[in-house]
């Protein structure tokens, strides 16, 4: 059988074809780290991750605005691979208004957008990573649930309310790691900076209705929002049924 001889710079030409495609793909997952309220992304061994430290995707922090720790200095992509990144598509926010939806049962978590619940703040506030997040949304979020207000536990300037404790428990129990969904409504944050979105588990319930309805918070109603009948609804069939925080009224 005659051999076949293959050009040796041909042969080079596919070995630095195939390095080159392996070190791309390698930079796409490179794993970088974050901070509860940081605005910046670091090495794993950075000390100003003493606090918190949340493991996300280079690409990811890059779109949540984040910027590179001047001390321990993270890698940088390139602006082309930057400008990739920024034209991706991607879908709009699930904004229960624009449907008008009459109740929370009507949404449908598989146009929410997914995220995993990092730390229950509170009863009414947890904070969550979203994967490859849309336009305006961080890889790390502060969420304020809407249309809900459970006893505070956190406020710099307030006691511990009654009941506040059971219902972080109950919020910390239900959500802390769990996948969760994220639907919106007119307003995106609030003047804290907090998301402003109802929280749905994966079986499809509005966590922000659960809490009223099982009597660990009361419908919040100082601003209109789409499911302000159904929260009022249910704020008063729990204290009807003294559950929860009316258990004692």
């Amino acid at each position: 059988m005659k051999s076949i001889k293959i050009p040796v710079a041909l042969i080079v030409s596919v070995v630095i074809s195939i390095a080159c495609s392996l070190f791309l793909l390698g930079a796409t997952e490179t794993t970088v780290y974050v901070t509860n309220s940081g605005s910046k992304y670091h090495l794993e061994t950075c000390t100003s991750l003493s606090r918190s430290k949340i493991a996300v995707s280079l690409e990811d922090a890059l779109k949540s605005g984040y910027q590179a720790c001047s001390i321990c200095k993270p890698p940088i992509p390139s602006q082309n691979k930057t400008r990739l990144t920024q034209t991706r598509p991607q879908q709009p926010l699930y904004r229960v208004n624009r449907l008008n939806l009459t109740a929370s049962s009507q949404g449908e978590i598989s146009r929410m957008v997914p995220a995993e619940v990092v730390d229950p703040v509170d009863g009414d506030t947890i904070r969550v990573r979203i994967p490859n997040p849309p336009p305006d949304l961080k890889t790390v979020e502060t969420i304020r649930m809407l249309g809900v207000d459970t006893p505070e536990t956190v406020h710099p300037h307030k006691p511990v309310e009654r009941f506040g404790k059971e219902a972080s428990d109950f919020t910390k129990e239900q959500l802390l790691s769990a996948q969760v969904y994220l639907a919106f409504d007119w307003d995106l944050r609030d003047r804290y900076g907090r998301l402003l979105a109802y929280v749905y588990t994966a079986d499809g319930r509005c966590f922000n209705a659960t809490l009223i309805q099982e009597g660990y918070g009361h419908a919040y109603i100082s601003y209109t929002f789409q499911f302000i009948d159904e929260f009022k609804g249910l704020e008063q069939a729990a204290r009807t049924g003294k559950r929860g925080l009316w258990g004692d009224l």
